[in-house]
């Protein structure tokens, strides 16, 4: 590590961060059903989701180990979990889910 400081060899690598459209649908999906009571709490989560998500592109291993073989789970807020995993120097979220939705879905849902 000749000509690096300490602080740069214990950065953490930051890797691509990346929306599946079935995230993006999830998540769309939150914001439209929480707005239709209460437009600013959506916009609120909708940008927690966001700021947290945004924290796996320097630390991807935040979240717990997923009960999907491969995920990882990251609580987000009390009541919603990103589903991710990553995949080389990326991430991919790839669902938002309420927190009492059963995950994983049976086979026959797929």
């Amino acid at each position: 590590m000749a000509g690096r400081n300490i602080a740069e060899a214990h950065r953490p690598h930051r890797v691509r961060l990346f929306w599946t459209r079935r995230a993006r649908l999830n998540r769309k999906g939150i914001r439209e059903y929480i707005a239709q009571e209460n437009s600013a709490a959506a916009l609120a989560l909708d940008e927690l989701f966001a700021e947290k998500a945004g924290r796996l592109a320097d630390h991807p291993g935040l979240g717990r180990v997923g009960r999907v073989a491969g995920t990882r789970e990251l609580v987000v807020h009390k009541n919603y979990i990103l589903i991710y995993d990553v995949a080389g120097d990326q991430v991919r979220v790839l669902r938002v889910l309420h927190a009492a939705r059963k995950w994983p879905p049976n086979e026959a849902e797929h």
